[in-house]
């Protein structure tokens, strides 16, 4: 302990010489409330191993995790601090369990500090840099991949970085103005189009820097909460009193603006999920996974977002209805597109149930789609408000009327919702039974089960799936797959997220002995329960494996409970007794065997795959070469593979963040039946017509 602390001693004063009198003029914040921040820390520590589902402690195992996730955010992109900088901070690592038990919180201030120094160096060097030529000859490369770059070693090597990085923003610029030009039919002048991108790329830097300086004391200290909450599990979070608008956008969505969910990872503003039926939905090119780098007006310069916190961003690409917004975003494949949306006010009836009748040979199916369990709760307890399972029950009914002889059940996109709805729509397929098994950190368990023992439809079913389908549609996928009620069909797996989350305000849990009046403490959202399948299996990081496996353009995208950072492992528990419907699914081995047949014939699922594959490819080539004409090219190989299989990139609306996902005070709609442009997207959707076949496969079978 001893040789440690020197070690710290050490490294705070190389430090403070190396900063100069920077890090001295940012050490006293008076907004800062330091005993506020002494208790939240404290009760994280006391609070969270006694409420969490896992038996993590906080010891310095957690404390080395906390750390890690902290230095990520700090600076994820390794544009600002050096070598010595993230030893020094490492120096506060092992320290971090003990200072949150006694209330002496130290590393958010010494991050703060180093932070604050670096950006107006890393300002300075970009200053220097911009008013000197950077042209285009050469040819230099670029590594755009963080996790595989070192932090800087010196000012000199940190100069470099900023200078390829400011490189790659011009050429990039400079195509972008290019290729407006061209389509505007300008005449194009090389040095005037380059003088151009180069002033356009001087503001942005101007504004992103004055974004940063906006960072406060206390953002750092919210952060490194959220860091400590994060390391138990990837959905236990701390959330600022000012944070809780964004929780409400993940949570509801917003009613105005694009209709995308939002969050910050890693420096980044990422796309969660697309609201069915909002401006973002419509345009359709905007997905879940992409990352948005920079926002402008219709006619105004972009803004970059990279580092730009969350509530500033949605403050940004939000706006009046019937404005547009471009923005530019990073495809998962590490692709590049200028999107523009036209703001509007979301169309809440495209959340709600959708139905269809399909044909193929001469068969009519039913088609349902089931974007979210929503539920009304404040109105249920009046015996009024819209419900998913009432809307599942009713397109079913109107289904068998039609004469179908089987129904794909469409939970794609589905990131979960109500656990009521999951369990009640499981109960519209089989007689009564369980559904899922519910465990918390003490061990007790809980079956929900369907009591009722009305069976709303017997058919034929398949059940659509993808990696985006999460936590509460991952429930009822795995309860129909395990009663052998269904086939479940879809990539790999599902996302894997098999637990429960409850919020928990800080301000109603204070110690007695703090007499004292705080301001808003904010809230903590804790993982304390655990989903089990019937069959004892969780649904927990391995998700749902589908019976049939068709091919996917993100297969090879890492997305899912499985890649996030210390997420609960998956486990087996005791299986509870329930009957199955083997009658139902057939020779399923037969089944899948005539798909993978279909799958290698299939024009559109063998292009898929091939696209799959050069993605992969694609999103593994992270360096990049700094010459016009190479990123000239590539743009045009992107754009030709983007129109190849545009028709096919499904719209992913990945929702892992938390359940139940409640949607509250839903207005009144209209039933909403299928209408021309919906039936034409299922009409050229690849997987539903491979669901159509299964379905066919299974219908001949059963009338053997």
């Amino acid at each position: 302990m001893k040789n440690s602390k020197l070690h710290l001693l050490s490294c705070l004063i190389l430090t403070i010489l190396l900063l100069g009198p920077a890090i001295l003029s940012a050490q006293v914040d008076p907004e800062v409330d330091e005993k506020r921040n002494k208790l939240i820390g404290y009760m994280l520590g006391k609070q969270l191993p006694s409420i969490h589902y896992s038996d993590k402690q906080v010891d310095d195992e957690l404390a080395q995790a906390a750390f890690d996730l902290y230095l990520k955010q700090l600076d994820f992109q390794k544009r600002f601090l050096l070598e010595q900088d993230a030893e020094y901070l490492g120096s506060y690592a092992t320290l971090i369990d003990d200072n949150l038990l006694r209330g002496t919180i130290a590393l958010p201030k010494a991050g703060y500090d180093i932070m604050a120094a670096r950006i107006d160096q890393a300002e300075r060097l970009v200053d220097l840099l911009m008013g000197s030529a950077i042209d285009a000859e050469g040819v230099e490369t670029m590594e755009t991949d963080p996790e595989k770059l070192d932090y800087a070693v010196d000012e000199n090597d940190l100069k470099q970085r900023w200078r390829l990085i400011l490189k790659a923003e011009i050429m990039n610029r400079y195509l972008d103005l290019e290729e407006e030009y061209q389509a505007e039919g300008k005449t194009i002048d090389q040095q005037a189009l380059w003088t151009e991108a180069s002033q356009r790329v001087s503001k942005r830097f101007k504004d992103f820097f004055n974004r940063l300086h906006q960072e406060t004391l206390q953002d750092h200290y919210d952060r490194f909460f959220n860091a400590v909450a994060r390391a138990f599990d990837p959905h236990t979070n701390y959330m600022a009193p000012d944070r809780k608008e964004d929780f409400d956008i993940h949570m509801r969505g917003s009613l105005e603006g694009i209709g995308a969910l939002l969050r910050e990872e890693d420096g980044y503003i990422k796309v969660v999920r697309i609201i069915p039926g909002s401006a973002s939905a419509r345009e359709g090119r905007l997905q879940a996974e992409d990352i948005i780098l920079a926002v402008a007006e219709k006619d105004g310069e972009p803004v970059e977002i990279t580092d730009m916190r969350l509530r500033d961003a949605v403050r940004l690409i939000r706006g009046p209805k019937g404005t547009e917004v471009r923005l530019t975003v990073r495809k998962p494949d590490g692709t590049k597109d200028i999107i523009a949306i036209s703001r509007d006010v979301v169309q809440i009836e495209e959340t709600f149930v959708k139905h269809a009748v399909l044909e193929a040979q001469g068969t009519k199916f039913g088609y349902i789609r089931i974007p979210s369990f929503y539920r009304d709760f404040e109105k249920s307890r009046f015996g009024q408000g819209r419900n998913s399972t009432k809307d599942t029950r009713d397109a079913i009914l109107e289904l068998r009327n039609q004469g179908i002889e089987g129904i794909i059940l469409d939970l794609r996109n589905n990131g979960g919702g109500s656990l009521v709805d999951a369990v009640d729509i499981t109960g519209l397929f089989i007689d009564q039974g369980p559904v899922v098994q519910v465990k918390n950190s003490q061990g007790m368990k809980r079956v929900l089960q369907d009591d009722d023992a009305t069976l709303v439809y017997d058919g034929p079913l398949v059940v659509l799936v993808n990696r985006f389908s999460a936590s509460a549609s991952e429930i009822v996928a795995a309860a129909l797959q395990d009663y052998r009620r269904a086939i479940v069909v879809g990539g790999q797996h599902t996302h894997g997220k098999g637990t429960v989350q409850t919020i928990i305000d800080l301000n109603e849990n204070i110690p007695l002995l703090h007499l004292r009046r705080y301001d808003d403490l904010g809230a903590l959202k804790a993982t304390i329960q655990k989903f089990y399948r019937i069959d004892g299996g969780s649904t927990q990081y391995k998700g749902v494996v589908p019976d049939v496996i068709l091919p996917s353009l993100f297969q090879n995208l890492k997305s899912g409970e499985q890649y996030l950072d210390y997420s609960l492992p998956w486990d087996q528990d005791e299986p509870v007794r329930y009957d199955s419907y083997s009658d139902k699914v057939g020779d399923l081995q037969t089944i899948i065997d005539r798909s993978k047949a279909r799958i290698k014939e299939s024009a559109d699922l063998v292009l898929i795959e091939e696209e799959a594959a050069r993605a992969a490819t694609r999103s593994e080539q992270t360096v990049i070469e700094l010459n016009l004409e190479s990123m000239r090219a590539k743009r045009a190989e992107e754009k030709q593979a983007r129109e190849k299989v545009g028709a096919h990139y499904s719209r992913l609306e990945e929702d892992d963040l938390e359940d139940p996902g409640v949607i509250d005070e839903l207005p009144e709609s209209p039933e909403s039946g299928p209408d021309e442009d919906w039936l034409s997207d299922l009409a050229g959707d690849p997987y539903v017509t491979e669901s159509e076949m299964i379905i066919n496969d299974l219908v001949h079978q059963l009338r053997k």
